[in-house]
């Protein structure tokens, strides 16, 4: 994928991830399973766990781009397999990541577009997928604005930061296929 500068601010890229990338990727990561619901990890999971995700992009099973300002990482967004199940080859998780300096600017549109746009354009990914931790204002936002339609609430399914959150799936259909 080439590079993808969003319009209004010249400094911002958005690019396939690579292996420099790592250490600020997991940065992001695992401050998220410090301090938010935006993962139910509940330990760190450092540089390898993502490197294993960044090893599925270039065999083509993952898609992972990051958003970078001047050689530094703001946030990343990922598309994965929905279930292990062959029947399940043409849906896609997503998620975006982005550093607590990034959010509210708007990238977490500008990674949407760019990681949605390669899975519009990838043979047989039908539908995507995202859960989100209730509440999440901000995250609920993200989703409808890039598509997705809220499709049902599963009650008390996690359990972070000594209580049980629920969480809401989103679903966007691919319009190409």
């Amino acid at each position: 994928m080439s590079s993808i500068v969003p319009a209004g601010d010249p400094t911002i890229v958005v690019r396939d991830a690579t292996p420099a990338d790592l250490p600020a990727m997991a940065a992001v990561y695992d401050d998220q399973v410090r301090t938010s619901l935006a993962t139910f990890d509940t330990e760190p999971r450092g540089a390898a766990y993502l490197g294993e995700k960044l090893v599925a992009a270039d065999e083509g099973n993952v898609v992972l781009v990051a958003c970078t300002a001047q050689d530094e990482l703001l946030g990343y967004a990922f598309s994965g397999p929905f279930r292990p199940r062959p029947a399940y080859a043409g849906t896609k998780e997503v998620s975006v990541y982005l550093a607590e300096t990034a959010r509210g600017r708007g990238l977490g549109r500008t990674l949407y577009a760019a990681l949605l746009a390669r899975l519009d354009a990838a043979p047989g990914v039908h539908t995507q997928v995202a859960v989100v931790a209730l509440p999440n204002d901000a995250s609920v936002a993200l989703h409808l604005a890039a598509g997705f339609e809220r499709v049902g609430v599963l009650r008390e399914v996690g359990h972070k930061f000594g209580r049980y959150v629920d969480t809401a799936w989103y679903q966007r259909m691919s319009p190409t296929d």
